[in-house]
């Protein structure tokens, strides 16, 4: 059954880790939608480089309801700033448009996209020049331009058009040779399944192999506004299809690997052969293995707080510096710009590489993984339990904990904060890290870890443990904890 957050009165605009985003006619409406983009590019030529004459915004869009209509609607908002619209022909990943920013030496990029919530929601991402989402300092500017209604007049005029999705596609395919994973999944005798989730990456992948004697199956490639019934976000209570088709596969003597990305293809997850659901806690220790051990390629690896402790211990067994930040992809893009980066990650499926854009690209970290497979011969379960041999069991999982409203959100984050618990389930806490929320360290690879939104009154709670049944133990010990206070 689809799930709704309706309600009637519109909340204030306030951007979140990326971007903008409501409920459709309710939050997220045509007026405050253009005035965001005004806003918006408005703050992408003021930050400009002195003396520039680039002029260029690219607009993008997903395959929600409305989406394509109001990206249409956007780019007279950014003629109305004196600035060119380079619009999107098709939906397309949010990727392509990062990448279409760089390319096109643009001053940024509109994305119309709700990414993996609810069917019923429609959002804003804005990139910035170098194609990495724009930082929390721009976003407080854009949300005091709003206050202050300094609002241009949209134009209406024709939007020259760009084929976005191909421009992207072309770049994957010179930075991979697609020859050698073609040959190498055909000697491993391993079928990709491909779950696009109804969303705008959906047939990419089967794009850039062409008819391989069917290598690749894509499901759920149509568009559907509705995307099912469930959010696209690529979480295991959702990839039932993927999962069965999976097993399906394996099960009939041909191995498969499911891929699955989420609505506006910047994350990713995958099902491994035997029709395990494998997150980015577990695909990361895998690509940083590889790029560091295979590749021998430089640089260090960048985590966020909520990410699982077999990252570091690959990384730092392969000697690579580990940098440990607050959670939202964008922490880790600013360290991409400033940085010699080898992989920035965190656990939600965003995945970048400091070789390509400073931005989460799934279809990207698709083809590093296959890449990864094939170089090893092995399918993804066989080379994750070999990691984990070496490494230790790493077993995680996450809840959202609604609370009642924010006052009882602030109360419960101040009294954590300030006397967090010794012990979690009768074990020592060994340490305590506040980086983003509250990160209680029992042992390695095994931590709770209490996060609060900053928008809305919910407590995200995350555990990794040696075993599942301590996983859900920690997650139950952390639920009761913040309902008795």
């Amino acid at each position: 059954m689809l799930k709704t957050s309706l309600h009637l009165v519109p909340e204030p605009i306030q951007f979140g880790t990326d971007g903008w985003r409501g409920v459709l006619g309710v939050d997220f409406t045509l007026d405050r939608l253009l005035n965001v983009a005004i806003a918006s590019s408005q703050e992408l030529i003021a930050r400009a480089e002195t003396g520039s004459r680039n002029r260029k915004i690219i607009i993008g869009f997903d395959r929600r309801f409305l989406a394509p209509e109001l990206a249409e609607a956007i780019a007279s908002a950014v003629r109305g700033c004196d600035l060119q619209p380079l619009l999107a022909e098709t939906p397309v990943p949010t990727p392509a448009c990062s990448w279409a920013v760089v390319q096109h030496n643009a001053l940024g990029a509109l994305v119309l996209t709700a990414s993996h919530n609810p069917p019923e929601w429609l959002g804003l991402k804005i990139k910035g020049p170098l194609g990495a989402s724009v930082e929390g300092d721009f976003t407080k500017a854009v949300e005091r331009r709003l206050a202050a209604r300094a609002i241009t007049v949209p134009i209406k005029g024709l939007t020259k058009r760009f084929d976005c999705r191909k421009e992207h596609l072309d770049a994957l395919s010179k930075k991979f040779d697609i020859s050698v994973l073609t040959f190498g999944l055909k000697k491993m005798n391993l079928r990709v399944i491909v779950d696009p989730m109804h969303g705008s990456a959906a047939g990419c992948i089967e794009e850039l192999f062409g008819q391989s004697q069917n290598l690749v199956q894509e499901i759920r490639s149509n568009r559907d506004p509705l995307f099912g019934g469930n959010p696209p976000e690529p979480l295991a209570q959702y990839l039932n299809e993927l999962i069965d088709a999976v097993k399906a596969s394996s099960n009939a003597g041909q191995p498969a690997l499911g891929l699955v990305f989420d609505g506006d293809g910047d994350r990713i997850a995958a099902v491994d052969e035997q029709g395990r659901f494998c997150s980015t806690q577990l695909l990361l220790p895998l690509l940083i293995d590889h790029l560091a051990r295979v590749r021998k390629l430089p640089g260090c690896i960048v985590k966020t707080v909520s990410g699982s402790d077999l990252m570091s211990l690959v990384a730092k067994d392969l000697g690579r510096e580990v940098i440990e930040l607050p959670v939202g992809f964008k922490y880790i893009a600013s360290e991409m710009l400033c940085r010699e980066v080898l992989i920035g990650g965190e656990e939600s499926g965003g995945i970048g590489f400091g070789r390509h854009i400073p931005e989460r690209d799934a279809l990207y970290t698709a083809l590093l993984l296959l890449e990864a497979l094939t170089e090893g011969g092995l399918p993804l379960g066989a080379r994750l339990e070999m990691l984990q041999n070496r490494f230790g069991q790493s077993h995680y999982d996450r809840i959202d904990l609604r609370l009642a409203d924010m006052q009882s959100r602030k109360k419960l984050e101040g009294l954590l904060v300030k006397n967090p618990p010794s012990a979690v389930n009768g074990i020592p806490v060994k340490d305590v890290v506040t980086k983003d929320g509250i990160k209680l360290i029992l042992n390695k690879s095994h931590w709770v870890m209490l996060r609060f939104s900053g928008t809305e009154p919910l407590l995200r709670i995350y555990c990794e443990a040696p075993t599942e049944d301590e996983v859900q133990r920690g997650l139950l010990w952390a639920k009761r904890i913040a309902e008795e206070i």
